[in-house]
């Protein structure tokens, strides 16, 4: 009974899904008008080549991260925008557990990235930590792993994050006094003395000593009477 009623969820949701109005369902619906196939059996074609190219096809991190992200995001800005705060907690919790996951994939995706059919299993790991039941995967998660360790460790952290943020204010209120001091010795430096007047250029000495060696010597009034 617990199978039957995970898979009648999902086909409730992805059925309330497909009556929506929104981008997927517009694109299906012109496919459906130009083929004549209806669009549930469009959207199950369109699953099973995506599952496909997870397992054989190039890419497959990058169509495995959107999957994972694209879906959550777009009903996370509809849990925004609408009033009721559960479909808020449901998507913070399915971010808290995607967090997690993807710092601890950093660390081990080296190994697992030769793990067969590794982004398949990803993805269904992540379809099933945002499947629309009570017990899903963010859920269980959250709950038996990361509260646990968030409030055994949250006094601890707490203080560690104080103490980081106020050595952070103080690197920053010594970097910015260091760098105004700086400027202002580099502005007293660079100051520009007020101009000088310059003096007059005198004649040089032996500008004065040349002139007098060509100059003509003029006879004195003895030399002239004695010549007449």
């Amino acid at each position: 009974m617990g199978l039957l009623n995970i898979f009648t969820s999902i086909k409730d949701r992805a059925e309330k899904f497909l009556n929506e109005k929104n981008v997927v369902t517009d694109i299906l619906g012109k496919v459906e008008e130009k083929t004549g196939i209806k669009k549930k059996f469009i959207a199950i074609g369109a699953v099973s080549l995506t599952g496909l190219y997870l397992v054989y096809g190039y890419g497959a991190a990058l169509l495995c991260n959107l999957i994972g992200f694209v879906y959550p995001a777009y009903y996370s800005i509809k849990a925004i925008e609408s009033p009721c705060k559960e479909d808020d907690t449901k998507w913070l919790t399915y971010w808290v557990v995607y967090g997690v996951f993807s710092l601890g994939e950093f660390f081990s995706d080296i190994f697992l990235y030769w793990f067969p059919f590794y982004y398949a299993f990803k993805c269904l790991f992540l379809l099933w930590c945002m499947a629309p039941m009570s017990w899903n995967g963010s859920q269980i998660i959250y709950n038996k792993v990361v509260r646990p360790l968030f409030l055994r460790h949250e006094a601890t952290v707490d203080n560690m994050v104080s103490d980081l943020s106020g050595k952070a204010m103080n690197v920053a209120e010594n970097l910015t006094r260091e760098v105004l001091s700086t400027l202002v010795k580099n502005k007293t430096l660079v100051t520009p003395m007020p101009p000088v007047a310059q003096a007059k250029s005198l004649p040089s000495s032996s500008g004065q000593t040349s002139n007098a060696r060509v100059a003509p010597c003029e006879p004195s009034a003895e030399e002239r009477r004695s010549v007449r």
